[in-house]
């Protein structure tokens, strides 16, 4: 890759790129938090090495450069780690952001099956995730040099960070993607785990591969009848779980009220989504319900149980 000179003025702003960055070490000290903590509850487990993954290939060619230089992660073609947790063992091994990855296991890192900015990346965190949760794993970072990681064991789950201004984040059975503009509208990090937690407990109840099954309509039908039936009752499963994820890993179980309060009554918050969604107002009820069985399990001394995990209601 042929570096591309970057003006004395464009140096001297602010890169956008730079919150993109602080905002993937943040997710990803949250991410590893919430898998970890809570891997005695998740039936599927993976490895979690407290990073996020990035990629010379998801930004414009007009801006590679300066990317990539917030970063620190030079002009090479090669996948590199984007977001580090602190206490995560990738940080423990001497990772650091920026760092290019070139092989895992003595083989070169997978390229991915398509041109998608995303292939490369996708590709690596499924065979990183095949392995045993706590397998030691070998990287080659370049100039002779090996890292070697040990894994904590953590529900099944990776997660990325998208530079989107909308509020909003996606689980699709594997990952977890959280756009810019939700962590900027979360007030604090436990507010922001919460978020994170939906989404997570989509992944754990396997809500993706449930609906599949059932044979909903992703379409313009998901927001009518049996389908938006379905998907409601994923919600509402997913918020139930979430206040429990949050509890096991150390945060306040009340931010996931707190956070859907302030979430329902945002301006410009979109209409279509009433078939497939509870009522706010609803939500915030359940969450506090949630919340108010989690204290009250504590202050008798009770091993807190999470619902819906070891038998979640069939859909249909």
């Amino acid at each position: 890759m042929t570096a591309t000179p970057v003006s004395a003025a464009a140096l001297a702003e602010p890169s956008p790129y730079a919150a993109l960055a602080a905002l993937e070490t943040r997710v990803a000290a949250i991410g590893f938090r919430l898998t970890t903590a809570n891997a005695a509850w998740c039936p599927v487990q993976q490895p979690q090495f407290g990073w996020i993954w990035g990629d010379p290939r998801l930004y414009d060619p007009d801006r590679r450069v300066e990317a990539l230089a917030v970063y620190g992660a030079g002009d090479r073609d090669a996948a590199f780690i984007a977001g580090i947790a602190p206490t995560a063992p990738a940080a423990a091994a001497g990772m650091r952001v920026g760092m290019a990855v070139l092989g895992m296991q003595g083989a070169p890192v997978p390229e991915g099956r398509d041109a998608h900015p995303f292939a490369r990346i996708t590709a690596i965190e499924m065979q990183l995730a095949a392995l045993r949760p706590t397998a030691p794993l070998a990287l080659d970072v370049g100039d002779g040099a090996t890292l070697n990681l040990t894994p904590v064991a953590g529900c099944v789950s990776d997660f990325r960070v998208e530079a989107n201004e909308k509020p909003g984040a996606i689980a699709d059975g594997r990952m977890v993607l959280v756009n810019q503009g939700l962590a900027q509208f979360a007030s604090d990090d436990d507010e922001l785990a919460a978020a994170i937690a939906h989404e997570l407990a989509h992944n754990i109840l396997r809500h993706r591969a449930r609906l599949d099954a059932a044979g909903v309509d992703r379409g313009l039908g998901k927001q009518f009848g049996r389908s938006a039936r379905l998907f409601r009752q994923t919600e509402v499963e997913a918020d139930r779980l979430s206040v429990w994820l949050l509890a096991g890993a150390g945060y306040d179980p009340a931010a996931a009220a707190s956070f859907w309060t302030r979430f329902g009554q945002r301006e410009g918050r979109p209409l279509f989504q009433a078939g497939t969604h509870p009522n706010w107002r609803d939500r915030v009820a359940a969450l506090t319900t949630e919340a108010a069985a989690i204290y009250a399990a504590r202050a008798t001394g009770k091993v807190l149980q999470p619902p819906l995990i070891d038998a979640p209601p069939p859909l249909e």
